[in-house]
Parts: C-alpha cells; structure tokens; sequence
C-alpha cells in the first residue's frame, strides 16, 4: 500500500507487438509488477505514435496499425522502485523508461472481501 509522502512515478513505453518469452511485452511486465505486489499498475493503448525508427503507427492506417504505443505506469515508494528497476530494465530491450519523483497526498486503502 502507498504511504503519503515521497514516491517515484514510473512511466514504461512500448510497442505492443514487442514479445517477451512468448507474451507481448506489456503483459509480462504487469504480471512482474502483480507478483512483485506493486501497490497498482495502469496499462493504456494508444490510438496513434511514432519512436525512434520514425514510423508512424495509427488506427486510420490499416496496414501499419499493428504496432500501436502502449504505456505502463505505476506509483511507488522509492525503495520499491529501486527494487523493480534492474528487472524491468533488463526485461525491456526496445522501449523507454521513464521515472519522475512525485508526492503521494492520498492513497486508497483496499478493501479484500470478507
């Protein structure tokens, strides 16, 4: 559970036809982030980009829209995200990680079935 307080934002793009071990990329980090007990994870599909190469990937253009941006994000203490960092690095070989320091004001608490 988050804290109120300090906390790093981590911001992971990739592409969403990048495989890892099988599985498209975006899968297996949020599976890492799930087993690892990351207090939340948000995956969003975007409807158009462009990386490195140049190439630009859009929904309106049928044949090049198989490989659209997909962005995982997730809040957490500094010391966890340290902890997930290597991993994560490690697992993306083609993308962009990006990590911001942030202030956690509120945090909600969950509520696990009786």
């Amino acid at each position: 559970m988050l804290e109120r307080g300090p906390a790093r934002k981590i911001s992971v793009y990739v592409g969403e036809d990048i495989r890892h071990h099988g599985e498209p990329l975006y899968l297996a980090i949020l599976n890492y982030l799930f087993r690892q007990r990351v207090s939340g994870a948000m995956v969003t599909k975007g409807i158009a980009g462009f990386g490195a190469d140049h190439h630009l990937h859009t929904t309106r253009i049928l044949e090049v829209s198989e490989n659209l941006p997909i962005k995982i994000e997730f809040i957490e203490s500094p010391a966890k995200a340290e902890e997930l960092l290597p991993k994560l690095l490690e697992m993306i070989g083609e993308g962009v990680v990006e990590v911001q320091d942030t202030t956690i004001l509120k945090s909600v608490t969950a509520r696990l079935p009786d």
